[in-house]
This record gives structure tokens, sequence and C-alpha cells, in this order.
């Protein structure tokens, strides 16, 4: 199983950023798939997540109607669509995969906010 995200970069505050994570090695339709970020001198964090069996979408409290956590199943792919970005959002994002509780991780992509 491996994952790459790609998508991050250096967006000024307010702006907009979709990070994307492809997924191979197996099929993960079945599979919740989610983001997660850390940011400098801090754990890391849950963002969103995505269970497509289910049809639910969780969301960290702060993302909420911000970011929108969506997936092509056919490109084994999740993307994270991130608006109205600000200074608090800058971290690296990492993409993981949920293979009935294994986790596998992909290496993250870097997302800076400036205000």
């Amino acid at each position: 199983v491996q994952l790459q995200a790609s998508g991050g970069g250096l967006v000024q505050a307010g702006g907009s950023l979709r990070l994307s994570c492809v997924a191979s090695g197996r099929t993960f339709s079945r599979y919740t798939m989610g983001w997660y970020r850390q940011a400098p001198g801090k754990e890391r964090e849950f963002v969103a997540a995505d269970n497509w069996r289910r049809g639910s979408t969780y969301y960290k409290d702060s993302v909420k109607g911000r970011f929108t956590i969506s997936r092509d199943n056919a490109k084994n792919t999740v993307y994270l669509q991130m608006n109205t970005l600000n200074a608090e959002d800058t971290a690296v994002y990492y993409c993981n995969v949920n293979l009935g509780g294994a986790f596998y991780w992909g290496k993250g992509t870097l997302v800076t906010v400036s205000s």
C-alpha cells in the first residue's frame, strides 16, 4: 500500500488549495480514507475523513464549512478542497487509509498560509 499526497504550497490567507492523494497497491473503495495535519511544534491531528461505504464524511470542527473531502474510487484518489485558509491551517498534511484497523500513511505535503 502506498499513498502519495500532493497539492500543497504557499497561499495567502483567504485563498484555496486542493490536495490530492493517490493510493496504490489494492482497491480502497471499501475503506475509510482521510487527512491529518501536523503544524510545527504540535501533534498530528485529524482533519477530515470519508467513509464511502456509509456515505459519511467527518471533519475537525475548525475546518467545517471550509474544507471538503471527496474521493474518486476509479482513480483511487482522495481530495481535500480547502477554502478560506488561514494561518492556523499551516501544516504538513498527510493522507491515510484505514484498512480494517491498520493505518497506512503517505508522505505529507506542506501547506503554508501567509497572513
